[in-house]
């Protein structure tokens, strides 16, 4: 009775089944790694910014590429901000999405060295020649809080750098690059300012990175895996089904599917 599971259509199917199968799951395992690594860089962003501050020079150095474990630290620096080597960083948005530039200012630390500060948003200028209307930064030896985050690359922000900008104008935000440009030393990383707060609200500080929301990567993961239970059910019913309308159609003394077949005809 179910010599039709041997026809061309019903091993196909078959094959089909089980190809899906173990498919699904890996997809199935591959969202809830991402809700994993989620729900760990939650827990690394809270940690780290519920920290006492530290000095930016005890977590990177020049040349230093910033560890995972340091992303979103809270530093501190103290030094002289150098305004006239301040460049944007094109392309950024504003906490309700408005498009604009980062601002990012060289600090020239009290002990020696240079670390980039971010300083945050501010509009993009009329055309994209101009450079925008940034307000200064203060004057004279400043503290300043942030959190520390990791040189941009393309491969890690999916930016790409682009050539030939206009002037103090660039697409990511790295150390080395910027080094090139002031001809000394600049610390691995720069510091996303939080504090002090930034006279009439420009430039807008970024906010905190969420650190609550874990996505829907676990219920994405359950439901590729429902979808492979569903896989052997479905072929199931489907046997069940094939079946039953044979043993209905030998019932009425109909051929079944495969009996009216007609034979290839023979070459002359």
């Amino acid at each position: 009775m179910y010599r039709f599971l041997l026809t061309r259509q019903w091993v196909l199917l078959t094959l089909l089944a089980l190809v899906l199968m173990p498919t699904m799951v890996e997809l199935g395992f591959w969202q809830f790694h991402r809700h994993q690594h989620r729900v760990a860089q939650n827990e690394l962003i809270s940690r780290n910014l519920k920290a006492d501050p530290l000095p930016v020079t005890d977590l990177t150095s020049p040349g230093h590429t910033v560890s995972r474990a340091d992303y979103w630290r809270a530093v501190t620096a103290t030094g002289t901000f150098d305004s006239e080597h301040e460049v944007v960083v094109r392309r950024r948005t504003s906490e309700d999405d408005k498009i604009g530039v980062h601002v990012l200012t060289p600090l020239d630390l009290r002990d020696g060295g240079t670390v980039l500060v971010n300083r945050g948003w501010v509009p993009a200028a009329p055309n994209q020649t101009s450079y925008p209307d940034v307000p200064p930064a203060p004057r004279g030896e400043v503290t300043v809080t942030g959190r520390l985050k990791a040189d941009e690359t393309t491969g890690s922000s999916g930016i790409r750098d682009l050539a030939g900008l206009p002037d103090r104008q660039v697409m990511l935000i790295n150390g080395e690059q910027q080094e090139h440009l002031l001809s000394r030393e600049v610390l691995g990383g720069y510091i996303e300012q939080t504090a002090p707060q930034t006279a009439g609200g420009l430039p807008e500080q970024i906010p905190d990175p969420d650190d609550s929301s874990i996505g829907a990567h676990m219920a994405y993961a359950v439901q590729w895996w429902l979808f492979v239970a569903a896989v052997p059910v479905g072929w199931i019913i489907l046997v069940r089904r094939e079946k039953r309308d044979r043993e209905e159609a030998a019932a009425k003394g109909e051929p079944a599917a495969e009996d009216t077949e007609q034979p290839a005809p023979a070459s002359a």
